[in-house]
């Protein structure tokens, strides 16, 4: 009989090796074989817990998303005002857990199968969504109604477009030079309309 816990253990195990081996092989080679040796695990688990490759990718980016909404709760905790609300979304999304190399490469390669995968693309609806409701709440206290959802979208897509300059831009845009860019446009263009 499998230990208490065990079965979250395992699933845990696995998603991190799955990171590690999208970091070092790409997406492509980093077949269930890599992975569950690496995670100390027989390939059988894998099929168990995830059913095949496409699952346990979907578990591993509903993981990175779970942590990212748990970054982005601690931040918005220590927020008192609607400005530095925006911040901690902002800052949540550009902080050092997010741009760990593994991390990166496993968010890349999530972008890069979304058009091709309805799964995937109903988990990056739902990230999109929290950020964009995060960044909606904060503004309602700045903007006249009709302009909070299409600025909360406009700044949710910002962030992922600097994202992807830090990530994929050697020696170019930095996650603190992406973060100084947010709040001067924070500054210069929401609080020019603000109630």
């Amino acid at each position: 009989m499998p230990k208490v816990g065990m079965e979250e253990i395992r699933k845990t195990q696995l998603i991190e090796a799955t990171i590690a081996m999208i970091h070092e092989e790409g997406f492509t080679n980093a077949s269930i074989s890599k992975i569950s040796k690496r995670a100390g695990l027989s390939s059988g688990i894998v099929a168990h817990y995830f059913d095949d490759k496409s699952g346990l990718l979907t578990a591993t980016l509903q993981y990175l998303m779970r942590k990212l909404g748990e970054e982005t709760k601690k931040q918005l905790e220590h927020a008192n005002t609607p400005i530095e609300r925006l911040l901690a979304v902002v800052n949540s999304n550009f902080s050092d857990e997010q741009f760990k190399p593994g991390v990166v490469d496993v968010w890349l390669a999530f972008w890069a199968l979304v058009p091709t995968s309805e799964k995937l693309g109903r988990l990056h609806k739902i990230n999109e969504r929290r950020m964009q409701s995060n960044f909606q709440h904060a503004l309602k206290p700045l903007l006249p109604e009709q302009m909070v959802a299409s600025t909360a979208t406009g700044l949710a897509a910002m962030v992922e477009g600097l994202w992807i300059r830090c990530a994929l831009t050697e020696g170019g845009v930095t996650p603190k030079e992406a973060i100084t860019i947010m709040e001067s446009y924070i500054s210069s263009q929401i609080l020019a309309h603000q109630k």
